[in-house]
This record gives structure tokens, C-alpha cells and sequence, in this order.
């Protein structure tokens, strides 16, 4: 019922694997700008900062394998681009 709903409001499992891995550089991020930011808090508060958005990638690449199936069954879900490019540049050549 939520693949369902976040499907109808335009949400693809592209977006949700491009969410999951910006989350991943969010993370790196969050940790190093915490860790310089706050030198006297220690290396532990960083770590939960890097922890806490660091959690948010596994949620969305099970969002993004759970909307990816919805796809599948739906019949919505689109090949590759790189296909459509390959083609286009195979005709040109």
C-alpha cells in the first residue's frame, strides 16, 4: 500500500537509489564537518552524526528494491537509457 502510494505520487526506484547513495556522501560529509566542527565535542559525537544519516541508505535501497518489484508487476518499469543512447549512437555511426 506505501510502494503503492509513493509510486502514484511519481516516486521511481531510480530516485529512491540515487537517494541511498547521496545519503552515503551525506554521511562522509555530516562526519568529517562534525569532526571539524566540533573538535572539543570528540570523535564519538561525529561518529553519531555520520551513524545517524549513514542509517538512511539501507532504507532507501529497500525502498528503491521494493518499488522496483511494484514496477516489475506493474508493467512501469522503464529499460535503461543507456540502451536508447547506445542505439541512437550505433544509427549515427
Amino acid at each position: 500500500m506505501i510502494i503503492e502510494k509513493l509510486h502514484g505520487m511519481g516516486i521511481r526506484s531510480e530516485h529512491a537509489y540515487l537517494a541511498a547513495f547521496a545519503s552515503i556522501g551525506v554521511a562522509v560529509a555530516t562526519w568529517a564537518g562534525s569532526l571539524r566542527a566540533e573538535p572539543g565535542a570528540g570523535l564519538a559525537r561525529a561518529d553519531r552524526w555520520g551513524i545517524f544519516v549513514g542509517e538512511w541508505a539501507p532504507t532507501f535501497f529497500g525502498l528503491g528494491l521494493a518499488l522496483s518489484q511494484f514496477e516489475q508487476q506493474d508493467g512501469t518499469l522503464e529499460e535503461s537509457d543507456a540502451r536508447h543512447l547506445r542505439e541512437a549512437s550505433q544509427h549515427a555511426a
